[in-house]
Order: structure tokens, then sequence, then C-alpha cells
């Protein structure tokens, strides 16, 4: 069974990551790309995804690992 989504949001300090559903923060971070390198270790261990949200908020990547409900064909 696959774990929870990761996603990287905004916060006032930096970037951060966490998991669909919890009410914390996982982790926190300087730059996106550091929560993003974080996410993705998360995710790959759980086979589950990365949903990176930019300053918006609005989801502008995603990555799935282990658990695509959509893989490519071929």
């Amino acid at each position: 069974m696959a774990g929870k989504n990761q996603h990287v949001v905004k916060r006032d300090e930096g970037w951060a990551v966490r998991g669909e559903g919890n009410t914390k923060d996982t982790s926190h971070h300087r730059t996106q790309k550091e929560a993003a390198d974080a996410a993705r270790q998360i995710a790959q261990n759980q086979k589950s995804e990365v949903l990176i949200h930019g300053r918006d908020n609005l989801i502008r990547e995603r990555d799935s690992y282990g658990n695509d409900p959509h893989p490519p064909k071929g």
C-alpha cells in the first residue's frame, strides 16, 4: 500500500514539506528545491506522489514514485 502524498508548500519563512492529511509540516527548508528534494526522498520510500505548489499555492508539478494511477503506455 502506498504512503501519503507529499506536498511542497510556501511558508512565511521559506518552504515546507507536508504529508497529505497531516496537521503539521514534516520539515522546513530555505528554498523550494530543498523542500522538493526532501519530499521526493519521502515519496520514494513510501511509493507515493510529490505535489509541488507554487507561491500562489497552485500545483505546478507532480511526480509519482510507484503508485501512478495513470502510468504511461508503451
